[in-house]
């Protein structure tokens, strides 16, 4: 028999952890391939995690709400074949001269106050529940684990790096203990900011967030501290657009099957756009950037609930007309009824949303980390305009609409978001209105 360690699966560049929902297999029960296990959520999407074997499940090592890391192992899964390291084997702890068992180390709790280490700080680091159990039973304090410097994925701190921790700690002696008490100077205390108390009156309702709530409100909080963002405005004249939908739309329906809005002809154009600006098309990894190679675009689709999630459309660039309104309408039907894949969801190098959906002129949105940057298309308006001609100017209807640019201007300067959406504005109003489809 040999043991295999189900993994949860990677769900996009930001998401780095997953909530367990629930479990669809029990302990004992037998698996087929590509058989779901286990139902998770995300703060964009809700999935499952299937097998990649068939055989028996034998241990489940995390419960229904517990938040557990991508690539953490989350079952154990028996099969046919020749006999692999156990899992447990991936839970000792090695320092030097010696192998010392979790088991064992357990053990020696009872000669150590109990410590109560959270899954996350009060600084909104996760910490596996290995890291948990050796400083509980190390006598590590909260405090303290926050203060380890973390060599994992987004400064994670690993098995390694606690394990480092506790071996240098236990090399101080109480005189240099001592000096060090003494010498070292006083930390200056960071200020934080804390949130106006709110008054409840015996009227008011409270709402529980709900989960995706409370995820996507963190994300936004922590693009706004990333990312320096600034915006730039344009006002676009799609009067021929207007025209040439209104002239084409029904034959496209009887020809394609598919409705013809306006969401896929703006992402044609912004794909066109990016492909001229590439440096727009990037992200950023600590002092480095990332020029991606690919042009994916995020399209913003509000759910049921009233929350967002960003399906994406990847090689953008290389669709035409028809194959950008397929894909259009598709991921945005399937966003609709919660039935996104977690493929659909990653990868996105660009993000647009339309705020004119919900009557907005404009809109100043945030960014999609680790993007760098968002459109926000406006309502398409009937205003009063000036139309210059030969013979002179006069004042006409036209179809107008704001777009916004948020970037971050830490790589993004003013010059390359202004020129971005200014070539948008002439692609757009250079729409040929007699053209076909």
């Amino acid at each position: 028999m040999a043991r295999f360690e189900l993994k949860l699966p990677k769900m996009g560049e930001s998401v780095a952890e997953a909530t367990i929902t629930s479990w669809l297999k029990e302990v004992g029960e037998t698996i087929e391939i590509d058989e779901a296990v286990v139902e998770i959520a995300t703060d964009k999407v809700d999935s499952e995690v299937p097998s990649e074997v068939e055989g028996t499940l034998v241990e489940i090592l995390f419960q229904k709400d517990d938040v557990v890391g991508v690539g953490e192992t989350i079952a154990v899964i028996e099969t046919e074949g020749e006999e692999l390291i156990d899992v447990t084997e991936t839970e000792q702890v090695q320092v030097p001269n010696e192998v010392v068992e979790i088991e064992k180390t357990i053990e020696k709790a009872s000669e150590v106050a109990a410590i109560p280490i959270t899954k996350t700080s009060g600084s909104g680091k996760f910490y596996s529940p290995l890291v948990r159990n050796i400083a509980q039973t190390e006598g590590v304090s909260m405090e303290e684990l926050e203060s380890v410097s973390g060599s994992g994925k987004e400064g994670r701190v690993t098995k390694e790096d606690i394990l480092a921790y506790i071996d240098n700690r236990g090399k101080i002696s109480e005189k240099e203990t001592t000096l060090l008490k003494v010498e070292a100077p006083k930390p200056i205390e960071k200020i934080v900011a804390k949130a106006a108390p709110v008054s409840v009156n015996g009227g008011d309702e409270i709402i529980e967030m709900s989960r995706m709530g409370k995820l996507i409100a963190k994300h936004m909080v922590d693009s706004v501290q990333t990312s320096a963002h600034v915006q730039s405005f344009i006002e676009i004249d799609v009067t021929n657009i207007v025209k040439w939908r209104n002239r084409v739309k029904d034959a496209f329906m009887k020809r394609e099957g598919e409705k013809l809005t306006f969401t896929p002809i703006f992402m044609q154009a912004i794909a066109t756009t990016i492909k001229k600006y590439p440096l727009i098309n990037i992200a950023v990894d600590g002092d480095s950037i990332i020029k991606k190679k690919n042009i994916n675009l995020g399209m913003a689709a509000a759910l049921p609930d009233g929350n967002l999630i960003v399906p994406v459309i990847k090689n953008a660039d290389q669709l035409n007309l028809v194959g950008m309104t397929s894909a259009v309408n598709d991921l945005a039907n399937r966003a609709r009824n919660n039935q996104l894949k977690p493929d659909e969801i990653q990868d996105g190098t660009y993000t647009v949303t339309n705020v004119g959906s919900f009557g907005s002129v404009m809109g100043t949105p945030i960014i999609n980390q680790p993007q760098v940057a968002i459109l926000a298309l406006g309502a398409i308006r009937k205003v009063p305009a000036v139309i210059e001609t030969s013979e002179g100017d006069f004042i006409g209807v036209r179809q107008k609409m704001f777009v916004s640019h948020s970037y971050d201007h830490r790589v993004v300067n003013g010059a390359l978001g202004g020129m971005f959406i200014k070539t948008l504005k002439e692609i757009l109003e250079a729409w040929d209105v007699n053209q076909e489809f």
